[in-house]
């Protein structure tokens, strides 16, 4: 009896002891052939060293305000400090960094086109609003007639004045400026955004120009609706007054699919988000839209009040305030300070922890900083 145990030991040992030289082979044959493990999941430094990245960069981009200017064809955006600078930036997970003129209130101007355009592919659908305009960028200026002019087209993008205006008079019989108010501040996140009747008044008297892309339009067929009534909605869009915090709670929204990390609530489909993003990186910036996205590469939609709202997708939501405007009429020091913090914080679109390797003592990557316009 002793024996036959004896014997069933020593099988079991031999057993166990030929499963563990197994494992080992194994385990050294996974290690030999196993591709190296990336963390591609965006992971924002820690924050208060994302915060002293940021105020670094702040520093920088400060010293291009004086190299622009207040818009000054709306009158009441001339009274307007061309000396303030704000910043909020809302990661997905983490804590929200705001610093400067994080909370002062400007008018949206051209960044509500964003939200004109997010209604409208909600609201009227993706092909009525393609019929209405373009996806293309424009390489005119944002308040350009030429494109419509010269050519028997439709405006280039929704994110042009001529778009933007074709979209409101597809809006117009859908929905109400109230209702777009309602949406824009749940969206924002923000119940104290409200119309600005100073500038409202203000941009109602000198729309010479957008009055006349309304009434091409019109000839054209492509605004149907009462041109007078489009044009004062699209004006009160312009007017309603946000901060950088408002527009980093819609970008972060934006950033993650059009759903609210904090209640799951979807604020807009995922094909409306897409649609949205890729339009902002390609038009945002009006004819400066190429150049930024080579050297930003964050989705941004501009506006002559000094507002950008920028969309790291899948990272963070950003919103930046700041009115003195570069030749494109885009915020100078804003442009900057996106450009400053893009790559050291990660926020570009094509950032990518195992491509990203920039060698310093790269001539032509040294020629492209030693050239920069921005």
């Amino acid at each position: 009896m002793t024996d036959s145990n004896d014997k069933n030991k020593e099988v079991k040992q031999k057993l166990h002891d030929k499963a563990e030289e197994m494992h080992e082979k194994l385990v050294e044959r996974k290690t030999v052939h196993m591709e190296p493990v990336i963390d591609r999941k965006y992971h924002l430094r820690e924050t208060s060293k994302a915060k002293e990245i940021i105020e670094k960069a702040m520093d920088v981009a400060k010293d291009e305000i004086p190299k622009g200017a207040v818009a000054t064809y709306i009158p009441e955006l001339g009274k307007v400090e061309p000396h303030q600078l704000g910043i909020c930036l809302y990661p997905l997970s983490g804590d929200k960094i705001c610093i400067g003129d994080y909370d002062v209130r400007f008018t949206m101007q051209s960044v509500s086109k964003v939200l004109m355009l997010i209604v409208a592919l909600e609201v009227c659908g993706l092909k009525n609003v393609f019929r209405k305009v373009g996806m293309e960028p424009s390489g005119e200026a944002f308040d350009s007639l030429v494109e419509l002019d010269v050519n028997d087209s439709k405006p280039y993008n929704p994110l042009i004045n001529s778009g933007a205006l074709a979209v409101c008079g597809l809006l117009l019989p859908e929905v109400s400026f109230q209702d777009m108010l309602r949406y824009t501040r749940n969206v924002c996140s923000d119940q104290f955004i409200d119309l600005n009747e100073a500038v409202f008044d203000s941009e109602m008297k000198t729309c010479s120009r957008n009055r006349s892309i309304a009434y091409l339009l019109e000839s054209k067929g492509i605004i149907t609706t009462d041109v007078e009534d489009t044009l004062r909605f699209y004006t009160k869009m312009c007017s309603m007054d946000v901060t950088a915090e408002s527009l980093a709670n819609l970008g972060k929204k934006l950033a993650n699919d059009g759903v609210c990390s904090i209640d799951g609530k979807r604020y807009m489909s995922s094909r409306t988000a897409r649609i949205v993003k890729t339009l902002m990186l390609t038009c945002g910036m009006y004819d400066g839209s190429g150049s930024f996205a080579i050297k930003v590469g964050i989705p941004t939609k501009s506006g002559v009040g000094g507002g950008l709202l920028s969309v790291s997708d899948k990272r963070a939501g950003i919103g930046v305030f700041g009115p003195a405007l570069d030749a494109q009429g885009n915020s100078i020091a804003g442009c900057k300070l996106l450009r400053e913090i893009s790559n050291e914080l990660r926020l570009n679109l094509f950032y990518d922890p195992e491509w990203n390797k920039e060698d310093a003592g790269d001539t032509v990557l040294k020629e492209m900083q030693d050239n920069s316009v921005m």
